[in-house]
């Protein structure tokens, strides 16, 4: 009866232990969960059948130089690393991409979207209070994109900041960098480029620049976005398109 007596209670200090151990991974997990959200704007989400990659694309685009600490920024130093990893990653099957941002740098903004459209894993996206300028790509790069009603888009030419010389070379790159733009936009997206460079020239409608805003439906309408939905209709597309794979 001893033995047997001993026996339980090494079998319950067993279970204990290893729910101790379990308890304690899950809280290590949770925080670089947190760490993860805090300091990247990423997380990965596990369903028990599917794990999907959140990336949140939020204020300004940072470019080459940092901008003020006061400032909400998405750094692409921090995005294209976690992209390959995640392109790398074979317990990983999709990405959702949620977007709300002013714009910013072209070349990084570009160089995020191009990253996003390459990867072999399916992918959405999900306009979320705004995607301007150099946004509009990133909207786009994804295999299918939604925007919530209020969602808005701004579609203007390329803007530079600091010394500008007035000669004819200056505006041939000005036009390089549109080109790049537009090209991207209409090649991953069902709009035309005649009509993406009416809308991006439009001078009836900003009050201090030329470009148009699109809201919700009319993104959809003008063949920018596939569909208007949220969060919810965003993660059923992925699964479903995850399935389609055989991810």
């Amino acid at each position: 009866m001893e033995n047997e007596s001993m026996r339980m209670q090494e079998t319950e200090s067993g279970q204990t232990g290893a729910e101790q151990t379990d308890k304690e991974q899950d809280r290590t997990e949770q925080k670089e969960q947190d760490r993860q959200v805090e300091d990247y704007g990423q997380l990965t989400l596990d369903d028990g059948e599917i794990r999907i990659h959140l990336l949140n694309i939020i204020g300004e685009i940072e470019g080459h130089e940092c901008l003020p600490s006061n400032s909400k920024t998405t750094k692409y130093e921090h995005v294209i690393p976690q992209l390959a990893a995640l392109e790398d990653s074979r317990s990983i099957q999709g990405l959702l991409v949620l977007i709300n941002t002013v714009g910013g740098d072209v070349e990084s903004g570009l160089a995020i979207a191009e990253m996003i459209a390459s990867l072999s894993k399916p992918t959405v996206s999900l306009v979320l209070g705004g995607s301007h300028s150099i946004g509009v790509p990133l909207a786009v790069s994804a295999d299918y994109s939604l925007i919530v009603p209020t969602g808005t888009m701004m579609i203007h030419p390329v803007r530079m900041n600091g010394l500008i010389i007035g000669v004819a070379q200056t505006f041939e790159y000005f036009q390089k960098i549109q080109d790049r733009i537009s090209g991207f936009i209409t090649s991953h997206s069902r709009i035309s480029e005649e009509r993406l460079m009416k809308l991006m020239l439009e001078t009836g409608e900003l009050t201090k620049d030329v470009g148009s805003v699109l809201v919700g439906q009319q993104a959809v309408d003008e063949g920018l976005i596939d569909e208007i939905g949220g969060i919810s209709d965003a993660f059923e597309k992925l699964r479903g398109l995850i399935r389609q794979s055989g991810s």
